[in-house]
């Protein structure tokens, strides 16, 4: 069953009983959902959509770092929902796996809430007809001992496993860093 703008809707809301210091950096995000309902998770929802990432920790404090061939920047795994993610936590774990190969069973969800909720926007892309847009972009951190990574090649063009300070996003940086005891 695809996401649903309640499950995004009730998954903001426990993020900002958390975080509540955070409500205006997703004030665009609430205010899309209420536009947009169950097409926030429509990558065809060019006010902006849902996204879902994954911050992977290794017990040594390094976090897994993805260069996405597209944006061609440095970025946590992630991506798009399907119509075949039940939440946006598994979307995070399905997007995980794709891009780097490591199966869902080398890996522990730390909790069922984002440690982040980015909002970001997206260049045009005119070769797929998509306008600027934001994403919104829920991340999950997980953990592993993994460390053998099968990159997607059509998507990603390299990995590294860096520790988290080297993370230069906050509130994002702090979190991973708490999270791994730094």
């Amino acid at each position: 069953m695809p996401i649903t703008a309640q499950h995004v809707r009730e998954t903001l809301d426990a993020y900002l009983a958390e975080h509540p210091d955070e409500k205006d950096s997703v004030s665009a995000l609430a205010a899309t959902l209420d536009q947009a309902g169950d097409m926030i998770a429509s990558r065809k929802e060019f006010r902006g959509h849902v996204t879902a990432g994954a911050a992977l920790l290794r017990p040594d404090g390094r976090v897994l770092t993805i260069e996405h061939r597209a944006l061609r920047k440095w970025l946590l795994p992630g991506g798009h929902v399907e119509d075949s993610d039940a939440t946006l936590v598994d979307a995070a774990l399905r997007e995980l796996a794709e891009e780097t190969g490591i199966s869902p069973d080398q890996v522990e969800p730390d909790s069922g809430l984002p440690l982040h909720v980015d909002v970001h926007t997206i260049p045009a892309n005119d070769a797929k007809g998509e306008p600027e847009h934001l994403h919104f972009d829920f991340r999950y951190l997980f953990r592993t001992t993994a460390d053998t990574v099968e990159l997607q090649e059509e998507e990603v063009t390299a990995y590294s496993w860096q520790f988290a300070d080297m993370l230069t996003a906050e509130p994002l940086r702090s979190r991973v860093m708490a999270a791994a005891g730094q």
